[in-house]
């Protein structure tokens, strides 16, 4: 059967961190991986998750099965970091999931069962894993405008006109903050626009949200999403805790699912477990056992949220710093648009031969559609940087 099977196309950024451990420069530098980084260029376990840890070895008595739900004090915090008071209590019911990726698998799984084949729309651009993920679970992926390569800007009437066209019970999925790969976020007043639109469109809101407290802190980087989720009948919302909590590899995620009432919740709920149970049965137990750690021991949830808030901090100020460099070195406005943005990601607008020039000619190591991961700046080498990249997209 397998001689049946024809190779699978490279994933390009699993790709390009290949190539970038075979090159043997030394002063190379990678801004492709889409993980947060230190001064030094490490990705540190956070003090509070290396606590949570120690705790866990002491306390835990077995490594038996979680239920298919997961840890439901896990659940519980989950759904009050990412909603708040936006939602009734009795209209949201959260999944412990394999990471944000998992999250939104089972979501859209889900989604195929309540209609099979349902459209879903996406940002054009957006994260290049969410076209063959949605589309693996039966959905028919549609785009909307949304990014401005030129400007650096939302195309946002553009996006509304797309979207006029959705029809009834087509899905919409949206990026909570700091959207990957631009960094360009909507407004809250754009998040109350979109809301109205769900409304009069009769459209499903999906929120991915893997970035919460990268934008702007914990909760203005919710505050769109709440909005939403206080004004429209129905929504789910895939989060990971990869990043803000830095356990990537623990692979720690939530499926929420807002429901118009109650017993449309537990209808959601057991479709969403009956889902989970058959793609892989229980999530994993470790690193959701950390979060909610963190989260309900006011120790730690304090001082996991300071540290968060300093990379936030870092990496809103190398975002500054960077688009001043850039300035210097182009001496114009080319690249302003970077100070403005939110989370680890902006495109630079390069094309995929300028791409090339970088990683050949000087080690710099971006992802084809020029997009850089900001915690990845070298701080004290930002004019050496934007020199290289100014003398090649010139």
């Amino acid at each position: 059967m397998l001689e049946n099977l024809k190779p699978a196309p490279p994933d390009k950024i699993l790709a390009l961190m290949a190539q970038y451990r075979e090159d043997p420069r030394e002063n190379k530098l990678d801004l492709g991986v889409g993980v947060y980084k230190d001064e030094k260029g490490d990705t540190p376990i956070m003090r509070a998750i290396r606590v949570a840890e120690e705790r866990l070895h002491e306390e835990q008595t077995t490594k038996s099965y979680v239920s298919v739900q997961g840890d439901k004090e896990f659940c519980q915090a989950m759904g009050e970091i990412v909603l708040g008071d936006a939602v009734p209590a009795d209209r949201l019911r959260v999944c412990q999931t394999a990471g944000g990726s998992g999250a939104l698998s089972v979501i859209a799984l889900m989604l195929n069962r309540a209609r099979v084949g349902a459209t879903i729309w996406l940002s054009d651009p957006t994260w290049p894993n969410h076209l063959p993920l949605l589309s693996g679970a039966g959905l028919k992926p549609q785009s909307y405008p949304y990014y401005d390569s030129e400007t650096g800007q939302i195309r946002f009437e553009a996006m509304l006109g797309s979207l006029r066209t959705a029809m009834a019970g087509d899905i919409l999925l949206l990026h909570g903050c700091c959207h990957n790969p631009t960094g360009a976020d909507l407004s809250l007043e754009q998040w109350q626009i979109i809301a109205d639109l769900c409304k009069e469109r009769g459209l499903l809101p999906f929120v991915d949200f893997a970035y919460l407290g990268f934008g702007d802190g914990l909760e203005k980087d919710a505050a769109g999403l709440r909005l939403l989720a206080s004004q429209v009948p129905e929504l789910v919302i895939a989060a990971s805790c990869s990043k803000n909590f830095a356990v990537y590899r623990d692979r720690v995620g939530a499926a929420l699912l807002v429901a118009a009432n109650a017993g449309e919740a537990d209808i959601g709920l057991s479709q969403l477990l009956s889902v989970t149970r058959s793609v892989y049965s229980m999530p994993p137990d470790h690193g959701a056992a950390l979060v909610r750690m963190v989260l309900t021991d006011p120790q730690l949830r304090a001082d996991w949220m300071a540290e968060l808030e300093g990379m936030r901090q870092r990496m809103e100020s190398l975002r500054r710093d960077f688009a001043d460099a850039l300035r210097r070195a182009s001496n114009s406005s080319r690249f302003d648009f970077i100070a403005n943005q939110k989370g680890m990601f902006s495109r630079l607008g390069l094309s995929p031969e300028q791409i090339d020039t970088l990683r050949e000619e000087h080690g710099i190591y971006i992802v084809g559609d020029s997009r850089i991961n900001i915690a990845g700046l070298p701080g004290d080498k930002l004019d050496e940087l934007a020199r290289a990249i100014v003398a090649t997209s010139t």
